[in-house]
């Protein structure tokens, strides 16, 4: 029973037994064993249980002058640079003119000074040189610099070069699991590749850790309010309340105009229920915002396409969406956007009878026979003698559009869209009504029965 009873002693102090046995077995009062097991932490990058050893060796002997420079190098390796610069003095001045730790502190007074470089273009925003203060310099004769490495990571972040964020920031936590600033930093260029389930463990591990950090809290929750608004614009969508859509989206698009990989669909959402809402000029732009930051967005092209052809801009309809056809061949709706673009770019390029007549698409037949002699009179060719050709030209224009719209059956099909010039009807072209009888310079009779309505007559000589 006695086993028993000290087992549960055993397993309470067998995690410390463990330690002390994997722990360099030194006498506390011999500095030149301390030193041994010190420079063997070292070689290992144990810096921590370096330093602790070499503190105790330079109480119990003050002029450890190798303890002073293995000192200074462990504190150099962390960026502790005033402290390194002590003990290398120190060293020197134990042992004056050692050639190698008088070029280790000039080594090290480089660092310092390209750290603090390093932090003045940070504050000036000019990242790149950051780097380069920091790689170059910094972390060659610093390399356990958690600061340097730190400002390293946010200048990464502000150059928006996330995947190196986070590779720099895993070394961090590798070492330091617990290190706020990482997770914050890690968070963020998740975040902004748009993986915002990652970059949230990311924030809420490091709240739990410290509940006010505020700019743990700052992130966290301003993802949370961005993703509670992109999920109401699309459920707005979804039930066709459109303006509040609109607003919805513009709201979660204001709230970080730099997280682009994400704000690429909020505009393509909004693009989306503007050309339903028929504000084709808005979406035109939002599509355009969209396509800025991914061109090759099939969706956006083809929505732009819809938003043009809202605005009649034809052509500009039938270049999107003949780009997003090629793109997308088996997407049927985009084919048959196209397809009334082309159409509508078609329809535009005929002329317009009732534009040349002066009159409404709703005249009355009498409307449009009292356009027409009025037209007849005024560009007469006899009655415009210094711009007969003109007036000739403008004649058979009159001409052509009366010919279609006093017909009632060529009037619904040419308001149905189809093209009656190609079918001979209209004109002057093939079998079409021609005023002059088919030539210039000749004598030319029109009667009321197969001319001008109402019993006019002209000669034209």
């Amino acid at each position: 029973m006695a086993w028993r009873l000290a087992l549960p002693l055993l397993l309470f102090y067998s995690p410390i037994l463990l330690c002390s046995s994997q722990a360099p077995q030194v006498q506390d009062n011999d500095p030149s064993k301390l030193f041994k097991s010190a420079s063997e932490m070292m070689s290992l990058r144990k810096y921590d249980g370096a330093l602790g050893l070499l503190n105790a060796i330079l109480e119990l002997d003050p002029n450890h002058s190798e303890a002073y420079r293995q000192r200074a190098t462990v504190l150099r390796h962390r960026c502790r640079h005033k402290e390194a610069e002590s003990d290398y003095n120190k060293f020197l001045e134990l042992k004056p003119g050692t050639a190698s730790v008088e070029k280790e502190l000039a080594q090290l007074l480089q660092a310092q000074n390209a750290l603090e470089s390093a932090y003045t273009q940070s504050d000036a925003g000019e990242f790149s040189k950051v780097l380069e203060y920091v790689n170059k310099i910094v972390l060659v004769f610093s390399p356990g610099c958690l600061k340097a490495k730190l400002l390293k990571a946010k200048a990464l972040l502000a150059l928006k070069d996330y995947s190196n964020v986070i590779s720099e920031t895993g070394f961090i936590l590798k070492e330091d699991e617990d290190n706020l600033d990482a997770l914050l930093l890690r968070g963020r260029a998740y975040y902004y590749l748009a993986d915002h389930d990652v970059a949230n463990r990311h924030y809420q591990k490091g709240l739990r850790l410290d509940p006010e950090h505020s700019e743990l809290k700052k992130a966290y929750f301003g993802l949370k309010k961005l993703l509670k608004k992109t999920k109401s614009a699309e459920e707005n969508a979804a039930k066709s309340k459109f303006r509040v859509a609109v607003e919805d989206y513009k709201a979660a698009l204001a709230m970080d105009p730099d997280h682009t990989l994400y704000n690429v669909q909020l505009h393509l959402g909004l693009c989306k229920t503007l050309v339903k809402l028929g504000r084709g000029k808005e979406a035109i732009s939002t599509c355009t915002e969209a396509l800025s930051i991914d061109e090759e967005l099939v969706e956006a092209l083809s929505q732009r396409g819809e938003a043009k052809l809202l605005t009649e801009d034809w052509e500009g309809a039938v270049e999107d969406l003949k780009e997003a056809a090629q793109k997308s061949p088996q997407d049927m709706a985009i084919r048959e956007a196209l397809m009334k673009a082309e159409r509508q770019l078609k329809l535009s390029k005929r002329k317009d009878w009732y534009k040349i007549l002066g009159i409404s698409k709703t005249a009355s037949a009498a409307d449009i026979k009292r356009a027409y002699k009025r037209l007849a009179l005024q560009w007469h060719p006899d009655k415009n003698v210094e711009n007969r050709e003109e007036a000739e030209n403008m004649f058979r224009e009159i001409a052509s559009a009366y010919e279609v719209l006093s017909d009632e059956d060529k009037r619904v099909r040419y308001d149905r869209g189809e093209d009656l010039e190609e079918m001979g009807m209209g004109g002057g072209g093939g079998g079409g009504f021609d005023p002059f009888g088919g030539g210039g310079g000749q004598q030319y009779t029109f009667h009321h029965g197969g001319g001008f309505p109402g019993g006019f007559q002209f000669n034209f000589g």
